[in-house]
């Protein structure tokens, strides 16, 4: 009898954790992605800020499983499914499969409004990250050539748009790069004058942390220079800036700015429509894919959906965020599930063990929150520190990364700030 064969669509967390947990085990595997390499998503703000290079936080997939003989891997475009058929579908082909666990993860996010996307770049991809930190450091080198005192302030203006973490990391690493990396760097224009502002729909930054972690992240970012203007709405952005309404008045407002940053919002794969659809089932407005207790979808108890692009509801009744931790703990009970049927072992429906969250707000600040236990500046920065380190794929990554981290602790310095796109004038970049 042919081993079963488990298909797994994405090497993120999810994908990733649950081949290794199937590795050398009496199962066929089969990882396919787009792309040849593991990215360690929650440190790409680093690298869209120059602290960290691209090779730092990816890890080559074949060399993640290598020691697991029986996980193939497979680079190709998966373009659809059938079910039915029990097919993965891909751009050069088909693969069958018995079971099918799907992690495509998840993309930007911009509310019906995707003609935003490339005036306000959002962060998900390695590309997406050079092309920010080429965009930020393209403003200051304008900024040093504009004479006019107006155009010159609309170069040194950022705009993030989301005060989540990821909004409130990079809002954090601007502040850090226009007081302390440039600032002896230019002549004519003067970093530390930067506008950093951080937009937020909500009453608060950092709505899913507790109301003291959240205004402690906040007075951190002030001593960045880092304005949160919370309870705003973007309404319109275009090359030279973002429109904006106040949540209270309705009134609107004008900010003037070259560089605009998206963090407001993530929704599923494209892939998840996709696999809601060969279900009989409908994705719900984030683009994610209703999932049963054990992650399965309704009617193909051998097809399941993880991480970002699957809508799992907690033992609250909320949705799960499209989180690492969710990623990683899904991952591996989905392969204990599979090995527990061949086995005819029953297995109780997922639950997500809450560990805490973290956010680095800067330079020794941050704030984690572990349930009971509250923690801001140096004690949470460390924190923050090892439990990244710790999660990163790979001995030589984590090395790297805290070499970095180290070299750029007592220097100030950012190695990583290149302009990797061609010598272009600041009109031939508008709008990358």
């Amino acid at each position: 009898m042919a081993q079963h064969h488990v298909v797994i669509v994405g090497g993120g967390f999810a994908g990733l954790a649950a081949a290794k947990a199937l590795g050398n085990r009496n199962v066929q595997v089969t990882l396919i992605d787009r792309r040849n390499f593991h990215l360690f998503q929650p440190l790409l703000y680093q690298v869209a800020t120059g602290g960290l290079s691209p090779a730092d936080i990816c890890a080559p997939i074949r060399a993640v499983v290598r020691s697991y003989k029986n996980i193939r891997t497979i680079l190709a475009e998966v373009t659809g499914f059938d079910l039915a058929g029990k097919k993965v579908l891909l751009a050069d082909g088909e693969l069958g499969f018995d079971s099918l666990l799907v992690a495509a993860g998840a993309r930007h996010h911009y509310f019906g409004n995707e003609q935003w996307e490339p005036l306000a770049p959002g962060l998900k991809t390695i590309e997406d990250a050079t092309a920010i930190r080429r965009k930020i450091l393209w403003a200051f080198e304008s900024a040093e050539r504009e004479t006019d005192l107006e155009k010159r302030l609309a170069w040194l203006t950022f705009v993030v748009v989301g005060g989540g973490p990821t909004g409130v990391e990079l809002a954090g690493a601007l502040g850090e790069i226009a007081n302390d990396t440039l600032k002896e760097d230019f002549r004519t224009c003067r970093p530390e004058e930067s506008r950093i502002l951080l937009l937020d729909a909500g009453d608060k930054i950092l709505s899913n942390f507790p109301p003291d972690l959240a205004e402690a992240a906040e007075k951190a970012l002030l001593q960045l220079g880092v304005r949160c203007l919370n309870r705003r709405y973007v309404t319109a952005v275009d090359e030279d800036g973002v429109t904006i309404r106040l949540k209270d008045s309705g009134t609107s407002d004008r900010i003037a700015s070259k560089t605009v940053i998206w963090a407001a919002g993530v929704k599923g794969s494209p892939l998840a429509a996709s696999l809601a659809e060969s279900a009989g089932l409908v994705a719900d407005r984030a683009g994610r894919v209703p999932v049963t207790g054990d992650c399965s979808l309704a009617g193909f108890p051998n097809v399941f959906a993880l991480g970002d692009m699957a809508a799992f509801a907690g033992a609250d009744g909320n949705m799960l965020p499209g989180v690492a931790p969710v990623a990683m703990q899904q991952g591996p009970y989905v392969a204990k599930l599979i090995l527990n049927r061949l086995a005819n072992r029953t297995t109780e429906p997922f639950r997500y063990t809450d560990k805490g969250n973290l956010a680095t707000i800067g330079r020794h600040s941050a704030i984690a929150d572990f349930g009971t236990f509250h923690a801001t500046g140096l004690v949470a920065w460390v924190l923050w520190l090892f439990i990244h380190l710790m999660f990163l794929v790979g001995f030589q990554n984590r090395l790297q990364v805290l070499t970095h981290w180290a070299f750029q602790y007592i220097s100030f310095n950012r190695n990583a700030r290149l302009i990797t796109a061609n010598a272009l004038t600041p009109t031939q970049h508008k709008g990358t």
